[in-house]
């Protein structure tokens, strides 16, 4: 993979307390993916001789099966099938299957790889889908290989399965805000980690009984969506959380009320764990609101699982580092440190006098 960077950097030439400039770049996109299958287990319809099904997911692509590298069902099976437990749920983007080399690759046509987390009749009515996943990515703990039919022979010289990495919380310990604040129940409760749903816990936030109860965490940056995770309170009045929506956007208009809506929470099922997929939806603001209704509103974790979306930021300086941060967050992460007693006397909530321009990759 080659990459093309271009940069300037300018600064105030007046500025004489400058001493150095350091750049350093960490690239997050060109790292190969991990192959997840070779941590996995595997298990196959049947076995013919010492090709089990873990010579599959032994990290060889040796195609040639005298070799001892391959695995190998039983011949003439019917509906012959292969399968590696990875563990736990993937978002898996791609697989790559290696034919045997030496003969019969013939026998492969006609298989299908189906992902899931389901083992009915051995994970094989999973959704399926050949060699791509959806064009993008598909959830699941199983990968199958399927061959329907009578009279069928599976030989698999490798398999391997490509995943992103999972994606992370990140609204824990951001900067929160509330409609109002019951006792010493505030907004950052609900990004502290802790998902103790006993409100003497002191893990939860709390409203005083206001029309149209809001919540919101500012994530700092502009994130793609892909889930909101809400844990409500165990100890009392549950039934409170009803009507609560979930906005994510990038507008503050009225707190951030009128950003477009991920889900609703509409009855209670009988779990306090409420997750509601977003579907990479874009925004920096991630509201909680029970709309038209006087009501007390209490949250005892909000989670926002999410990848950075690619857009600038800006510039800001952090005097806790005594650095300037420049992030373009869809391939590049600069930080210019800086040396200067000026500087030092600014906060984080200053523009950089130092701007990074014309980034691309």
């Amino acid at each position: 993979m080659s990459l093309s960077i271009t940069a300037r950097v300018s600064y105030p030439t007046s500025d004489t307390n400058v001493a150095k400039i350091i750049v350093l770049l960490v690239f997050l996109q060109g790292y190969p993916l991990p192959n997840v299958a070779l941590k996995g287990e595997a298990t196959q319809s049947s076995t013919l001789s010492f090709a089990t099904a873990s010579k599959a997911i032994d990290g060889r692509r040796n195609s040639f099966y005298s070799n001892g590298f391959c695995s190998h069902t039983a011949e003439d099976e019917t509906n012959p099938w292969w399968r590696v437990d990875l563990q736990r749920s993937f978002t898996i983007t791609a697989v790559k299957v290696t034919n045997r080399g030496d003969c019969c690759a013939e026998r492969l046509d006609g298989a299908e790889i189906r992902i899931g987390n389901s083992l009915d009749n051995n994970g094989n009515t999973g959704k399926t889908y050949t060699y791509r996943c959806d064009g993008g990515s598909m959830e699941g703990r199983f990968v199958n290989m399927f061959l329907p039919g009578q009279k069928k022979t599976l030989t698999l010289c490798e398999v391997e399965v490509y995943a992103a990495p999972p994606l992370q919380n990140v609204a824990l310990n951001r900067e929160t805000v509330q409609s109002s604040v019951s006792a010493a129940y505030g907004p950052s409760k609900g990004v502290d980690g802790c998902r103790n749903g006993n409100l003497d816990s002191g893990c939860c936030t709390h409203t005083l009984e206001d029309l149209d109860p809001w919540w919101r965490v500012d994530l700092l940056a502009v994130y793609k969506v892909s889930a909101v995770t809400i844990i409500n309170r165990q100890d009392a009045v549950i039934e409170r959380i009803l009507g609560a929506q979930i906005l994510i956007g990038n507008s503050l208009d009225q707190n951030g009320n009128q950003n477009p809506s991920c889900g609703m929470i509409e009855s209670l099922d009988g779990t306090p764990t409420y997750t509601f997929q977003c579907n990479a939806m874009e925004g920096r603001y991630v509201n909680v609101i029970i709309p038209g209704i006087k009501r007390y509103m209490t949250l005892c974790e909000v989670e926002v699982f999410a990848s950075l979306s690619g857009r600038v930021l800006g510039c800001y300086f952090w005097k806790f580092f005594d650095c300037c941060v420049c992030l373009n967050y869809g391939n590049i992460f600069t930080v210019v440190t800086l040396f200067s007693n000026i500087l030092s006397l600014l906060t984080v909530s200053f523009r950089c006098p130092i701007l990074i321009q014309n980034i691309a990759i």
